[in-house]
């Protein structure tokens, strides 16, 4: 009997062994995807949140949300990765989704959802622009970031295409050359003709330009542009930073023919460090829509803002709008931006 129960015992213990060995060697496969997964995916996020009082001919006075958004950047291999940006505020969008390889050291491409590569603004993010509003007239305009082009429509400074890109001699040259549908976001084109985007840096100045056919989404009262119609589309601009330890400069020059309607901005931002973490932020922002009619537009803008955790902010700015046409107007503004 007592051989028996030894005999059993030990056939238990020899049968719990590949067991035990095998529940280790899935923990131990699990930990490396978990690894794995953490070496090559970078998550983060932010969101802006505000508070607006703007007394022009449509009143505003409400607190608002600018942005919600979810990024993720993905290391396939040491040549290629894949991006992803979403915005979950007002129904939620897709913002950007594209892959890049790299061929040669200086040299990568690029397919997907991007920014356009025109301005020097257009492709900063919201998170380090000093403005609230984040973009000057002549880029919301031009760019097509905020549907002020209502030809173009709010595209987000974004499109669907292809572009080579890459820094030479130490970054000192950079350049990017895309060819996009020019229809804007989430948006297959709707004729068969492509925009062709340059953009060529010698730090600290640029030099950028857009050509290509639109298709207009909508009629334009300030080009006479109608819905449905393709239109010549061109645009162009020169620009240059200047940044110290204190003390942050940014001027673009921009200019735009729609047609036969040509338009032009110019706009000059500046950024002083105070105190600790308190810059004073003042801008210099002019538009022309249509320089035929002079529809133009210029607002002198002034402002705090206090960097109160790394990437995080309060900001508080205000706006005098003067317009050549139409009423002048006064614009408050505050926000919190936090970001992980």
């Amino acid at each position: 009997m007592k051989n028996t129960f030894l005999l059993t015992f030990a056939l238990i213990l020899l049968a719990g062994s590949p067991l035990k060995a095998q529940e280790k060697e899935e923990a131990a496969t699990l930990n490396k995807v978990v690894n794995t997964l953490k070496e090559r995916i970078t998550l983060a996020g932010y969101a802006q949140l505000g508070y607006t009082y703007d007394d022009a001919a449509k009143k505003m006075n409400t607190f608002d949300i600018k942005r919600i958004i979810f990024m993720a950047h993905g290391k396939i291999t040491d040549r290629w990765t894949c991006d992803f940006m979403y915005d979950f505020y007002n129904g939620g969008m897709l913002l950007e989704v594209y892959t890049d390889y790299r061929i040669l050291p200086g040299l990568k491409v690029r397919i997907g959802e991007f920014k356009v590569p025109y301005t020097i603004e257009n492709e900063l993010s919201p998170t380090t622009v000093e403005l609230i509003n984040c973009y000057s007239q002549s880029v919301c305009y031009l760019a097509g970031v905020s549907g002020s082009d209502v030809a173009c429509g709010m595209t987000s400074g974004r499109d669907i295409g292809a572009m080579v890109h890459g820094g030479l001699l130490n970054d000192l040259l950079c350049y990017k050359l895309a060819i996009m549908n020019g229809q804007g976001l989430n948006i297959k084109d709707k004729n068969n003709q492509k925009d062709i985007v340059g953009n060529l840096m010698v730090n600290p100045l640029k030099w950028l330009s857009v050509g290509g056919t639109g298709h207009a989404i909508a009629d334009s009262e300030i080009t006479g542009i109608r819905a449905g119609e393709n239109y010549t589309k061109n645009r162009w601009s020169i620009g240059g930073i200047i940044t110290t330890t204190s003390f942050s400069l940014r001027s673009e020059y921009l200019a735009g023919k729609d047609g036969g309607v040509k338009s032009d901005g110019f706009y000059a931002t500046g950024c002083y460090r105070m105190l600790r973490n308190f810059d004073l932020v003042a801008s210099y922002d002019y538009f022309n829509a249509n320089k035929a009619v002079s529809r133009k537009q210029t607002n002198y803008i002034a402002g705090l803002q206090y960097w109160f955790y790394p990437k995080c902010r309060l900001q508080a700015q205000y706006t005098f709008c003067d317009r050549n046409k139409g009423k002048d107007s006064n614009l408050f503004q505050a926000q919190v931006q936090v970001r992980f």
